[in-house]
């Protein structure tokens, strides 16, 4: 299931540096960070109110959008796909209850 996400994270870090004319990705991460974030929680919104509205298509398309986004912004910020995965799996059979507290300490 992840392959899809390790492709289009593969095709953002390819558009890194690419022709912002020539790609949507490229004008993304040509605008910063800042703005790469700024699109993902207006993506984010709009899932948000597909799901609220009980409108199952939308949020699956709302819900693409998301991680593409999610993934755009990672990669302004110079973050793997394959770090994410890793704390992910790092947490994996760790109650989030246990896992909260241990980042108060």
């Amino acid at each position: 299931m992840s392959a899809v996400l390790e492709r289009l994270a593969a095709v953002i870090a390819a558009r890194k540096g690419a022709d912002p004319a020539s790609s949507h990705t490229a004008g993304l991460l040509a605008k910063g960070a800042g703005k790469c974030a700024e699109k993902f929680g207006e993506e984010a919104v709009e899932a948000i109110v597909a799901a609220a509205a009980g409108d199952r298509a939308a949020l699956r398309y709302e819900a693409a959008d998301v991680l593409y986004h999610l993934l755009v912004m990672l990669a302004a910020r110079e973050v793997t796909l394959e770090e994410v995965l890793a704390e992910l799996e790092r947490r994996e059979g760790v109650s989030g209850i246990a896992e909260k507290a241990a980042r108060r300490r």
